[in-house]
Parts: structure tokens; sequence; C-alpha cells
């Protein structure tokens, strides 16, 4: 499995990765140093992440290979369907998959998906239009959203 560090706006992130495709996408709450080469395997996916935070890029076309149980891989596909700049709660996530009452199971499977951005995990809210539940911190998910909405608004705070 190739792997290299790189440095976005939200910390360091890890990808790894081979031929079979992108298995993961992780950031990072520590300084890393950053890769000074890039694996063959890993170029197209570094590119499309910086061309992301460049606001360049709203979707990527990479090769996956995430490793997780058939139910998280039918969550992770559905988060893949969320348009960028758009949001959606749990229980809409939940109804999509045809059970409401695995809202719990559901935010399971996004708080272990394994691509961070690029299954855009962080395009999940709470019902009420709260910020919940976020691995990279809810700092990095308000920033990613604030990153994607159409209305882009200076910040007084």
């Amino acid at each position: 499995m190739d792997s290299c560090i790189i440095k976005s706006p939200l910390g360091f992130a890890q990808i790894t990765g081979d031929t079979s495709g992108i298995a993961s996408v992780t950031v990072l709450n520590s300084e890393e140093q950053v890769s000074e080469t890039i694996p063959e395997t890993l170029i197209d996916c570094v590119t499309q992440l910086n061309e992301y935070f460049d606001g360049e890029r709203e979707t990527f076309n990479l090769k996956l290979n995430p490793k997780g149980t058939d139910f998280q891989q039918s969550v992770w596909a559905l988060l893949q369907q969320i348009p960028y700049g758009k949001s959606i709660s749990y229980l809409e996530l939940s109804k999509q998959l045809g059970d409401v009452k695995a809202i719990r199971a559901v935010a399971n499977a996004n708080g272990k998906n394994p691509l961070w951005i690029i299954v855009p995990c962080h395009r999940v809210i709470g019902t009420n239009g709260s910020l919940t539940g976020y691995a990279g911190g809810l700092h990095r998910k308000q920033w990613l959203l604030e990153h994607e909405s159409p209305n882009q608004q200076q910040r007084l705070f």
C-alpha cells in the first residue's frame, strides 16, 4: 500500500492506496513531514484534493477502494451522491436507505468513512441543521461547508 502526507488548509492529511484505488484519506491532528515524492498511484488524488481546496474542483474522479462492511459501503455510496454545496440530515440519509430507524447505524457508518472529503461525510448534518459529529472535528466540518457554500460570506468573528 502506497502512502503520502500532504498539507491542506485544514492540516496534514495522509493518503493511502494502490493500483486498486484510494483506500483512505485521513486528516491528522499533528504536524507531520510532508512527503517529498508522491507515489504514482496517489498523484491524481493529491492533484484533485489540491484543486478542491483551491476552489477549482467540486467532484472527484478517482478509483476508490475503501474497506468496510456492505452496510458501510452502501452509506458511503449515498454520501457520494450529495451535491457539492448541499447538505443532508442523518434522518434523510436513513430514509434514502429505506429504514428511518437506522439513523444511528447510518451515523456510525458515516463516522467510519475512510475517505475524508472525497466521500463527503461533512455534508451530513443534524435534522435541526446543527453541525453534529465529525471525526475530523467540528471546526473542519464548518470550514468545509463554508468552503462549498454558494453564498460565500466574509466571517465576522
